[in-house]
């Protein structure tokens, strides 16, 4: 197996275990929740995401170019957490969270650097 298909496949299916159950957790983390819509929008569309890690994986050479999308989503992520906790805003364990986007980053930027540009775009 390839490089990029073992860090989108191991990406994806982590991302789909840590956000799915957020799906049923908004009750829990209430009354922080002031904007339910933001909620289930970032939920989805992150979930969306780990669907999209995992197409890639299916055959990295062919959606190489959706790389670069990917490494946008998960610095953005990333640094926002850094910024924040050293703003004192979020607690640790979130910077845990946006420490390990940025290893996924790093190793989808691995990914991207080895693999292939697609033989018909040559």
């Amino acid at each position: 197996m390839s490089f990029a298909r073992w860090a989108y496949r191991i990406a994806g299916i982590y991302g789909l275990l840590c956000l799915t159950p957020m799906l049923f957790l908004e009750g829990r983390i209430s009354p922080a929740i002031t904007h339910p819509d933001h909620y289930y929008g970032f939920v989805g569309v992150a979930l969306a995401w780990q669907v999209a890690f995992l197409i890639i994986a299916s055959d990295p050479v062919r959606y190489r170019p959706l790389m670069i999308a990917t490494l946008v989503e998960k610095a953005i992520f990333g640094v926002a957490t850094i910024v924040l906790f050293a703003q004192q805003r979020i607690p640790g364990p979130v910077l845990g969270f946006g420490i390990t986007d940025l290893v996924l980053g790093t190793l989808f930027l691995i990914s991207y650097l080895r693999t292939p540009v697609s033989p018909a775009r040559a």
